[in-house]
C-alpha cells in the first residue's frame, strides 16, 4: 500500500462500480477499498512466489497483459509505473492512463538498475530491456489520453512516449496533518533507506553539522547508517501513524534528498506547518515554493545539502506556517478528484 495504490483507491471512490485489473493480488496487505472491488489478477499472480519477486516476471507482463479480456468496458483506466498501459481495449473504449512515471528501469535509470543487478541478470538486460523498450513504445499508442502526476513525469512522457499529458496531481490526504503551537530543534527526513533515496548523504551532513536529526524508516541501508550517525542522530525504523504526524508537526524542518516522480511526504509537512529542505528536482518543484514553504540544493551530496540547512536555520525565523498549510491545500484529494473526472469523461 503505496502511493500508486492510494491513487487507485481514490480512482475507486470515484468509479465504485469498477472492476480491478492487476497482474498480482495479496489480499493481506490491501486495504479494506481495494479487498471490497472485483478482482481479476493475470496468470502471473499463478506462477511461483509471484507474490513476493513478482518484479522478476517483468518480462512476461506484456504477454500477461494483452491476456486480459477487456471487451466489456468501455472505459479503462490504466495506473501506471510498470507496465500497464499495454491491455487490449475496443475501438471505441475510452483508454485514459495516469501515469506515475515511464518505467524507470528501462529508461532513465537502466544503468543504475544494471549495475545493481545480480551477475546473471546484468547478462540478461541488454537483451530483454531492448525488446521491452520496444512494446513499451509500441503500446504507448494504445492510449487516448494521458494524465501525468507532475510536469517532471510529463516532460518523461514526452521524451520516451512522445505524448502530451495533462499534469493532474496525485491525492494528498492533507486534512490528517496539522501544525503544532510548540516545535522543537530537529529536522526530519522519512522514507524507505535505499540507494535512491540517499539517506547517506543526510547522515554525513549532520554528523557534519551536529544539529539534531530524527530519521524514520527502515532498509538495506539501515544497518550502515545507523553504524555511521553520532549521537546529535536518531533513526527509528517504523512508527505509528499518529506519531508521525507529531514528528511532522514538530520538526524545525522536513528533508528530502531523493528526485521523487512527485513526493506526498513534502505536502504532508507542509500541511503540518513545516518547510522544505529538498533537492530541486522532480516532483518537488510542483509543491515546494522556495523562499516561501523551504529550500532547494542542487547537488546530491552532503555539502550541498549542508549549505541548504544552513540557509534554512537563516529563514525559519521569517517562515509562516499557514503559507505552508495553503499550498499543501491545493494538492487536496478533492482537487484530483475534479480534475480526473474530467479527463475520463467521453469527449
Amino acid at each position: 500500500m503505496r502511493g500508486g495504490e492510494r491513487v487507485v483507491e481514490r480512482m475507486l471512490r470515484l468509479y465504485p462500480q469498477a472492476d480491478l485489473f492487476c497482474h498480482v493480488s495479496d489480499p493481506r496487505i490491501l486495504s479494506g477499498r481495494l479487498a471490497q472491488a472485483k478482482m481479476t489478477t493475470s496468470f502471473i499472480d499463478r506462477l511461483p512466489f509471484s507474490k513476493r519477486l513478482y518484479q522478476y516476471y517483468l518480462p512476461l507482463m506484456p504477454l500477461a497483459l494483452e491476456g486480459l479480456d477487456l471487451s466489456d468496458y468501455d472505459l479503462v483506466i490504466s495506473s501506471e509505473s510498470g507496465p500497464a498501459k499495454g491491455v487490449i481495449t475496443r475501438p471505441d473504449a475510452l483508454h485514459v492512463c495516469y501515469c506515475h512515471s515511464p518505467m524507470r528501469y528501462l529508461w532513465d535509470h537502466y544503468h543504475q538498475y544494471r549495475r545493481q543487478a545480480n551477475g546473471l541478470a546484468r547478462l540478461l538486460m541488454p537483451v530483454a530491456y531492448g525488446r521491452l523498450r520496444q512494446w513499451d513504445v509500441s503500446s504507448s499508442a494504445r492510449v487516448d489520453r494521458y494524465a501525468a502526476n507532475s510536469r517532471f513525469i510529463r516532460q518523461r512522457i514526452g521524451k520516451v512516449w512522445r505524448r502530451d499529458a495533462e499534469v493532474i496531481h496525485p491525492p494528498v490526504e492533507v486534512d490528517l496533518f496539522t501544525p503544532s503551537i510548540d516545535t522543537e530543534p530537529y529536522y526530519l527526513w522519512v522514507g524507505a533507506m535505499v540507494p535512491y533515496k540517499r539517506p547517506d548523504i543526510v547522515v554525513d551532513a549532520f554528523n557534519r553539522n551536529g544539529l539534531p536529526l530524527l530519521m524514520i524508516g527502515g532498509g538495506g541501508m539501515l544497518k550502515s547508517l545507523r553504524a555511521r550517525a553520532r549521537p546529535n542522530i536518531r533513526i527509528v525504523q517504523r512508527v505509528g501513524f499518529n506519531e508521525l504526524r507529531g514528528a511532522y508537526a514538530r520538526a524545525r524542518a522536513f528533508i528530502m534528498t531523493a528526485e521523487e516522480d512527485f513526493g506526498i511526504a513534502p505536502v504532508e509537512a507542509m500541511a503540518s506547518g513545516r518547510p522544505v529542505v529538498a533537492y530541486g528536482r522532480g516532483g518537488v518543484l510542483d509543491t515546494v515554493i522556495p523562499g516561501e514553504t523551504g529550500v532547494f540544493f542542487d547537488r546530491q551530496d552532503a555539502a550541498s545539502l549542508g549549505e541548504a540547512i544552513d540557509r534554512m536555520e537563516r529563514f525559519v525565523g521569517d517562515f509562516d506556517p499557514r503559507v505552508a498549510v495553503r499550498q499543501a491545500a491545493r494538492f487536496a484529494p478533492e482537487n484530483f478528484d475534479a480534475r480526473f473526472l474530467a479527463i475520463t469523461r467521453p469527449s
